[in-house]
């Protein structure tokens, strides 16, 4: 039987790919990278790429920069950009010898888990044919309500689909630093275990990016979740990819964590967006993960507009997320379950239901190593009545 091969995803920043003045492709950069991808297929390894660089190619094409730029110049330059990024990866990957395919995503293709499955085989049947696919978000139609917003968080996402064994991402420094890089005694980071001890380290973010090193923690912590080991690494060295793989040069390194979720349930903790959120009561949230789910009369507060389907963010009185569950109805219907308990849910609903918001098995406790989220603004203002 063939030893399995290994998988890897990398992630490029818009710095690295486009000139920060001439916003034109940076070929050298693309060569070594493209070459440092044929080794390591060559050695076994299977590679996803997740590249920016669209919009920044392609603001010249439309006449903007990078500091005028609105939502129509950046959708229209993601247009114009994106076959001169995709013609330089398809000549130079040509030269060594394999070929590339291109799929573009938006934040739906993530967070709905059918169109998340569609994706995962798209990409496992283009690893059959020894493709390298090449992901990107689709700036094209993306609106700030369906983006994902950065591109670092978008490949965390690809690693955990992919069940990849190592997520590098490419950017301008060296890694993380224990502070600001540019503070008088920064050290590099060179091994982590736990994200949450250097968050309030990360600030900043480049000029042609959209995601300072805070989304590459968030990022590095998704993969972790999912048993994937992320190294944060400068992009500007001769072999950027395989003097990390071979441990050849600095960086930083966040180790993946023992017993990793399976692909189902690390779909459900890590979440690129809240769609809704919900307060449970005490005896809900002491008894929650011993076999039971979220029934209409352990909510005390309800957030958001959301459809049947949805993963809820669902907190403790103290505003302490516990859990993150796929919900049975619209946020309308729950709404209507929730302000009146007196009623039968099949009388409310006019069809058969069982009224729990949350089932069992589509619910995921969030444990120490997992990066929560903040309740919403109003935090609890709906307790006592859901309008």
């Amino acid at each position: 039987m063939p030893n399995k091969k290994k998988r890897l995803v990398v992630k490029i920043g818009s710095s690295l790919l486009a000139n920060t003045e001439l916003l034109t492709p940076r070929f050298g950069f693309l060569q070594r990278l493209l070459s440092d991808i044929a080794t390591l297929r060559n050695d076994g390894y299977e590679v996803i790429i997740c590249s920016s660089g669209s919009v920044a190619l392609g603001l010249n094409i439309v006449g903007s920069t990078p500091e005028d730029a609105g939502l129509a110049d950046k959708q229209a330059a993601a247009a114009c950009g994106m076959p001169l990024l995709l013609n330089a990866y398809k000549q130079i990957a040509h030269e060594y010898g394999y070929d590339i395919a291109q799929i573009l995503l938006t934040l739906g293709d993530f967070e709905d888990h059918r169109r998340f499955l569609n994706t995962k085989n798209t990409i496992h049947r283009l690893l059959r044919s020894e493709i390298v696919p090449i992901v990107n978000e689709n700036d094209t139609i993306t609106t700030e309500e369906i983006r994902v917003g950065d591109n670092d968080r978008l490949a965390a996402k690809i690693a955990q689909m992919v069940e990849a064994d190592d997520f590098v991402i490419l950017t301008e420094v060296d890694g993380l630093y224990d502070r600001h890089p540019d503070e008088p005694g920064a050290r590099l980071v060179e091994e982590v275990s736990d994200v949450s001890e250097y968050l309030d380290a990360t600030t900043g973010k480049s000029t042609l990016g959209t995601g300072g090193m805070l989304t590459k923690l968030k990022a590095a912590n998704m993969a972790q979740n999912a048993g994937c080991t992320t190294y944060i690494a400068n992009g500007e060295a001769e072999n950027p990819l395989v003097s990390i793989i071979r441990g050849t040069r600095r960086c930083t390194r966040c180790t993946a964590f023992e017993n990793p979720g399976s692909v189902w349930t690390t779909w459900l903790a890590d979440r690129l967006q809240m769609a809704g959120s919900i307060v449970i009561s005490d005896d809900a949230a002491s008894s929650l993960g011993d076999g039971s789910g979220v029934r209409r009369q352990d909510v005390l507060s309800l957030d958001g507009d959301y459809t049947r389907g949805d993963v809820l963010h669902i907190y403790d009185r103290e505003g302490k997320e516990l859990a993150r569950g796929l919900t049975e109805y619209t946020s309308e219907e729950a709404r209507t379950l929730i302000n009146n308990l007196d009623v039968g849910a099949e009388q409310l609903l006019g069809y058969k239901t069982h009224a729990e918001l949350v089932r069992p098995e589509n619910l995921v406790l969030l444990e120490e190593k997992h990066l929560t989220w903040q309740a919403p603004e109003g935090f609890m203002k709906n307790e006592g009545g859901l309008p």
